[in-house]
Order: structure tokens, then sequence, then C-alpha cells
């Protein structure tokens, strides 16, 4: 109830804008109501911010410390990564067009994921220009087809940043033999060389969401993650211990077994082994 005002304040907002752009007449009192509980809700939360920062200050925190701790303390965490997911995403569309990629140095391998996956977003695509261009054509009222245009734009930019955030940031197999799983900029797990126990093909077919998770059958700490693109994985890496992860929306969880996509499995359980040094004695 205390971050209304970020679910709120969007919903009443478009709310208002559909029924204005669609002729719908709103009694003046409904009209005042609905912007005086967005002031409200809006000042509320500039005031939880300006407290925290004041707060910051006088601890001796810098303006910009300070500013970034109250935005991180008012604003839910899941707001905040979705907001940092999509600019991240959007940011992927100039590394895409550039040819370049994220997080791969010197001696590192990347291995690419998109495969199953790239028909289904390039069919989304498709489907979003078809329904671009019929809406545009059958909304008579200049309102509505603008917002209708601005949401389909939207869509298609979004899709097209998925996509190139999921190219533009491969799985990475280190030069240390450390591993990093990714998924665009959703889901990004680093698992280092000392961690891993076994790496081997094992090819799923899961149903559910991108990301599933389930606790061990036998009690240990930890339990088994399964990220999965177009429905399947193909690896799975055994781990020492339990990693920490983050899910989307800023939840943590601890896996010891991390079973995801690669377009090559094969190349990747082979770069795993041979960049580890023999004596930890990783096996298939």
């Amino acid at each position: 109830m205390k971050r209304l005002a970020w679910f709120a304040v969007p919903v009443c907002e478009v709310g208002l804008l559909v029924c204005l752009s669609a002729g719908v007449s709103l009694p003046l009192p409904v009209l005042l109501a609905v912007e005086a509980l967005v002031v409200t809700l809006v000042a509320r939360e500039a005031l939880v911010v300006r407290r925290h920062y004041a707060a910051a200050r006088r601890s001796g925190a810098g303006r910009r410390d300070a500013l970034a701790g109250a935005v991180r303390t008012a604003v839910p965490v899941a707001v905040r990564r979705l907001t940092a997911h999509e600019i991240r995403s959007v940011g992927s569309l100039v590394r895409w067009a550039a040819r370049r990629t994220h997080g791969v140095g010197a001696g590192d391998r990347p291995v690419p994921y998109t495969g199953p996956q790239t028909a289904m977003l390039y069919g989304l695509l498709f489907v979003a220009v078809v329904e671009t261009v019929a809406l545009a054509v059958l909304i008579p009222w200049p309102v509505v087809h603008l917002i209708v245009l601005v949401l389909d734009v939207y869509t298609l930019v979004m899709v097209l940043a998925l996509h190139a955030g999921c190219v533009t940031r491969p799985h990475v197999v280190g030069a240390d033999g450390s591993l990093r799983i990714r998924y665009g900029t959703l889901f990004d797990l680093r698992i280092p060389a000392d961690s891993i126990v076994s790496a081997r093909v094992d090819r799923r077919f899961p149903t559910g969401g991108l990301l599933q998770y389930a606790p061990e059958e036998d009690g240990k700490d930890g339990g088994v993650l399964d990220l999965v693109v177009g429905s399947q994985t193909t690896v799975r890496v055994e781990l020492t211990a339990p990693a920490p992860f983050v899910r989307p929306l800023g939840a943590t969880g601890l896996a010891r077994v991390v079973r995801f996509h690669a377009d090559r499995p094969e190349e990747l359980v082979k770069a795993v082994r041979e960049a580890l040094p023999p004596a930890p004695g990783v096996r298939g």
C-alpha cells in the first residue's frame, strides 16, 4: 500500500486519457477527484524521496549518492529493475547495429542461445506491423489513432530490443573456465570456475515461463534453476555450492543445478571442460 503511487498514477492517467480521447464526457467532479488523487500520490512519494535524501545528506553522503539512495528506498525494486531493463534493451539496439557484444573479453568464448526464439520474435514483429497498418486505416478518431500508433511503435521497438539484447549478450565461457549465463538484459548469472562440478549436454523441454525454480528433493541447500528459451534447455551445470541468482523483478534465490539453453551445447560444454584446469576434476 505504501508504494501505491507507482502503480495507481499510471493507471489513473491512462484511464482518464482513454476516456477523454474516446469522447466520453466525464463530470467535472470526477476529473477533479482523479487529478487530486494523482497529485496527492505523487506529492507523497516526492516527500518520501526528499526525506530520505535529506537524511543521507545529514549523514555526510554526497549529492549523487544521497539521491541514488533515496530513489532506491522510495521506488519499488520491481519498478527500478523494469526501467533499467528497458533502458539497457534500447541500448542493445545500438550495440546490435554496431555488431558489438557485451561482456565478452579477450580469450572469452561467446555462446549464442537465440535460435529457438528468433522465428517467433520476427513473427511477432510481422503481426505488430500488420496491426499498426490495419488500425491506422480503421480508427477514425485522430487522438485515439495517435495513442494506438504510439503503443504499436513502442511494442515494435521493445520486441526488437528484446532480440537485440539476447544477441548482444550471449552466454560467455571465460578464459579462466568461469561461466556467465544470460538472457538479454533480464537475467545474468556468473559462476566462478572453481564452483563448477560438472557440465554436460542435457536436452529437456520444460513448459512454463523463462525462469523456473524447484528446490532439491534431497533437502540440500539450493535447488534446480531452469532458464528456458523456446521451451527447451540443452545444458546442465552442477555446482559445488548454491549460487545466488536474481530474478528479472528482483526476487532472489539459490541454485545448485542450473539448466539452460545454448544453440551449440556441445561446444559450450567442451569449452568449459577445456578452460578448467585438470586438478578440480570436472567431469561430464
